[in-house]
């Protein structure tokens, strides 16, 4: 079954995520994380995680969480070969120019502010980029 990975440690944004995605019928399992090392850990099948196969179409991720943030995630990421080609959409409450700057510069395929939802994001033209990938 196709998959996305939330990487996310707001219980709030996990609930609206899962409710746009079966709000707009989104074909794919959802899989969450709460911060970097646990998404880690799932893609690489460590600390007693199975590894997502087939890996996640796309990868939803906060900037701002506890023990790895997306930064260094985001990081460890693009650092692997493997994973390299996976999208990666920023969801985040930070409109700041260095975080987007930062996200942008690691190859993020968008960069949408909290909270996820295809209705009515501020950043209407990545929410829909997010939502095409995940429709077709």
């Amino acid at each position: 079954m196709r998959s996305v990975l939330l990487v996310e440690d707001d219980i709030f944004d996990t609930m609206t995520a899962e409710k746009s995605f079966a709000k707009f019928n989104v074909p794919h399992q959802l899989h969450t994380a709460f911060n970097g090392e646990e998404a880690l850990d799932l893609l690489l099948g460590r600390n007693g995680a199975e590894p997502l196969r087939p890996l996640p179409e796309v990868i939803l991720l906060d900037l701002n969480m506890p023990r790895m943030n997306g930064i260094e995630f985001l990081t460890e990421l693009r650092a692997n070969p493997e994973f390299q080609h996976i999208p990666v959409f920023i969801t985040t409450t930070s409109s700041m120019d260095v975080d987007r700057l930062n996200a942008e510069n690691l190859g993020v395929s968008g960069y949408i502010l909290k909270p996820l939802d295809f209705e009515t994001s501020t950043d209407l033209a990545d929410s829909l980029s997010l939502l095409e990938k995940l429709l077709n």
